[in-house]
């Protein structure tokens, strides 16, 4: 499999550069990203602790049939933020995963402030409907949640006898609950990113989500004990604190969020850069101590237990889970060949990573070498934010001449791809009607295109290219728009995101080949999501917080040192 080319004194230190948009902005990696450091739940949980917030229940009026509200506060330095739960009694058949769904077995809403019982009325009316309710800037975030039955009833059960789940049922689930929509920064009437975006605690991205999603996994413990102990209130125990760090929050996350990363190119653009960012500091360490080195170790040790647990269905991500399992294998026996005296040892095991892993390890192992590193790198999560309320301005004095060179360099990764094939633009990305969500069609067999959606920057720039071509009478921007004005969207994009290296994906987004999971785990890996489980092409689970300490317990543990499962003795 390859040795590891070690650097000697006379070596001089290698010029470690940020990894090419070509290498990095191709689906098939994207679609392999694993959570790091940077990810957002663990940027959130490593500022609670820092900043020593409390947390609290005020209010569980939890029947025994498990309807009712309840309340959780986070308390901050400035701020107080309360999750308001409405449990619901749902019929097993109106129980679904799907964006059209209109019923939920709880539904929640993150409130900024402490809450009373004027806002609790008023919020039962609109939060149980989610989309179709009516809520304020005072609210945050909307989302709701099912239960993961089969868990759910087993944990139920046994803690009501006395005893403890099966840990092989824990480890294969791995939640109680998971959440079908979190939805935040102004969508449906919640607060905008104006309101709320300046506070400390919610520098980077996604951060009042991952808050209300860390409180709902808390919800989700504190329901099935509240339902063990209606079931038997003399025998019924808790679950074991180890047990209860094993359950995190599932989602399920379809169609709806695929188009984000080709519709926020700015945004990625500072998500990805900061990541590649880390890595290169990563791999310029010229000495690593045989502390960090046998933390190392032990660490793919405890990613081999976690690529154990994941387990899936679909064809395709079992070879990659397969081999990424050999991947760690080799890893561990390469990571041992490392010493105190391995000059640049990050650079050598990760050229060595390119050359013998599959691309799902070494993404992998980009995310490992990466944890060592927190004072390294940690600062850059206050980087992966980007102001995109202002419209970028067109500019139309430049010339077609340098806004045709500017569209070649941009999506040069374009020109080998041939359009005129149907396999080429055998897709088409669409909203639906019933819910206003994205989805993708087959262009050549629905009839679609009137309401086709600009999801395709490879093709719009190929036919920039063509029309810029034959426009030569056209001298700058502004003329060659009056007489192509179908062109303005892609223009714009262009002149955006020319000097942002993350910005596109280099890849055709309406292939036949195109796998939208992979743009769904792009964008998951960077909330910090794991144990990716592809039910389709088009629609995956996750799990969210999975190890992680619980707000009782963040005052003990490191979360940085939770995010796999512990070693055993």
């Amino acid at each position: 499999m390859g040795t590891l080319q070690n650097y000697n004194q006379d070596t001089p230190p290698p010029k470690v550069n940020l990894r090419p948009s070509k290498l990095v902005m191709r689906l098939n990696r994207m679609g392999a990203f694993h959570q790091s450091r940077l990810s957002f739940l663990r940027v959130l949980l490593r500022k609670l602790k820092t900043e020593n917030w409390s947390f609290d229940q005020p209010i569980w009026r939890i029947n025994n049939k498990g309807v009712g509200v309840a309340t959780y506060c986070a308390r901050g330095p400035d701020c107080t933020y309360t999750l308001i739960v409405f449990s619901h009694d749902l019929k097993d058949d109106l129980r679904s995963d799907r964006v059209i769904a209109k019923a939920w077995d709880a539904t929640f809403t993150l409130f900024d402030g402490e809450v009373d019982e004027e806002q609790i009325i008023r919020l039962r009316s609109s939060v149980p409907l989610q989309e179709a309710g009516r809520i304020s800037e005072t609210e945050l975030v909307l989302s709701r949640a099912n239960k993961s039955l089969r868990l759910f009833s087993h944990v139920r059960k046994c803690l009501a006898s006395g005893a403890q789940p099966n840990r092989s049922m824990i480890d294969q689930v791995g939640y109680l609950m998971r959440t079908t929509a979190v939805y935040g920064a102004g969508k449906f009437g919640a607060a905008d990113l104006d309101c709320w975006g300046g506070r400390s605690e919610f520098l980077g991205s996604f951060q009042p989500e991952m808050l209300t999603v860390w409180l709902i996994r808390t919800f989700s413990v504190d329901l099935v004990e509240h339902m063990a102990r209606i079931d038997s209130p003399k025998t019924c125990v808790k679950l074991d604190p180890e047990i209860r760090r094993k359950l995190g929050v599932g989602n399920a996350t379809g169609l709806g969020m695929a188009p984000f990363l080709i519709n926020h190119p700015t945004l990625i653009h500072s998500w990805v850069h900061a990541r590649e960012t880390a890595l290169a500091r990563v791999r310029s360490v010229d000495l690593a101590n045989a502390t960090t080195l046998l933390n190392f170790k032990n660490l793919v040790r405890r990613a081999k237990l976690s690529a154990k647990n994941w387990t899936v269905t679909d064809p395709h991500q079992i070879k990659k889970v397969e081999c990424l399992r050999g991947d760690l294998d080799v890893l561990l026996e390469k990571s041992l060949e490392l010493s105190g005296s391995t000059l640049y040892p990050w650079n050598i095991l990760y050229k060595w990573g390119m050359a013998q892993m599959s691309i799902e390890g070494q993404e992998a192992l980009i995310s490992l070498m990466m944890e060592p590193y927190g004072a390294l790198i940690d600062d850059l999560s206050s980087t992966m934010s980007a102001d995109e309320t202002t419209l970028n301005r067109i500019d139309g004095h430049q010339t077609t001449s340098a806004l045709k060179e500017l569209v070649r360099k941009t999506y040069d990764w374009a020109n080998s791809i041939d359009f005129d094939t149907a396999a080429a633009r055998a897709r088409i990305w669409y909203i639906s009607e019933e819910k206003l969500e994205p989805r993708l069609g087959e262009r050549f067999e629905e009839e679609l295109e009137h309401f086709e959606q600009p999801l395709s920057p490879g093709y719009d720039a190929m036919k920039l290219i063509h029309d810029l071509s034959q426009s030569h009478k056209c001298v700058n921007v502004a003329e060659f728009l009056l007489s192509f004005p179908e062109h303005r969207h892609i223009v714009r994009r262009v002149q955006t995101i020319a000097t942002k290296e993350y910005a596109e994906i280099q890849d055709n987004t309406i292939a036949a080949e195109m796998m939208p999971t992979d743009l769904l785990r792009c964008k998951l890996s960077f909330f910090g999501a794991t144990k990716f489980d592809p039910r389709s092409d088009r629609w995956l689970r996750i799990n969210l917080f999975q190890h992680m300490p619980f707000p009782n317990e963040l005052s003990k543990f490191d979360p940085d040192d939770m995010v796999f499962p512990q070693l055993i003795d």
